[in-house]
């Protein structure tokens, strides 16, 4: 039995290595290492800079994803915690405006 449990544990090791191998191979034509853009060769660098008005509209974004994330569950449970997990919701919404309005002072919102 162990024997046989040694021969599956080195055949899923080389196996590993040899997805290891093939995943992290170097490209053998340049068309192949270029980023995928639908078939069309990429007009800027992959690594290109963005403007920073993204990273309020990102900040922005998270705000509103981890307020989703943690009403959720608490909606579930809210009347049997009782009044003090209302007041703890207000406040982790107090502090996600806090954000709003610092993504609204930015001027993430305007588009033009």
């Amino acid at each position: 039995m162990a024997l046989g449990g040694l021969v599956a544990g080195i055949a899923l090791l080389l196996l590993g290595l040899r997805g290891a191998a093939t995943a992290l191979a170097v490209a053998r034509t340049p068309a192949m290492s270029l980023p995928f853009e639908s078939g069309v060769l990429p007009t800027q660098h992959a690594v290109s800079r963005f403007h920073v008005r993204w990273y309020a509209v990102s900040v922005l974004f998270l705000a509103f994803d981890m307020e989703m994330v943690f009403m959720y569950p608490w909606a579930v449970v809210v009347a049997q915690m009782g009044a003090t997990s209302v007041v703890e919701m207000f406040g982790f919404l107090a502090v996600l405006l806090v954000g709003v309005v610092y993504a609204w002072r930015e001027g993430a919102l305007r588009w033009a």
